[in-house]
């Protein structure tokens, strides 16, 4: 099970405490909660609203599906391979080669 996060209008709550001048320290404290993931926070929202570079939160997701993706298709790849060398022991490629011929 993955661990339980907080409600993005939590999160929300937490930035505009921050923009408003309180402290992290502050905040961490008063809500009971680790001021590093308050300081995460700040970092998203200012990789999400463009003044710090990174990747955003859709490119995050996005490239977390083409990563799972790669991987599921080099596992389809791998199979096809095997048996590919499988079948390869077992038909000569002269026979393969002249079942191409176009039935002539």
């Amino acid at each position: 099970m993955g661990r339980r996060g907080y409600p993005p209008e939590f999160r929300r709550k937490v930035l505009y405490l921050l923009e408003s001048g309180r402290k992290v320290a502050d905040i961490a404290r008063d809500l009971e909660i680790s001021d590093q993931t308050i300081y995460a926070w700040r970092r998203r929202d200012r990789i999400d609203n463009g003044p710090e570079p990174g990747l955003t939160s859709g490119e995050e997701a996005e490239l977390v599906a083409a990563r799972k993706r790669i991987a599921e298709l080099e596992t389809e790849l791998a199979v096809h391979r095997r048996a590919s060398e499988f079948w390869g022991q077992w038909c000569p490629q002269e026979a393969v080669r002249s079942d191409r011929g176009g039935g002539q």
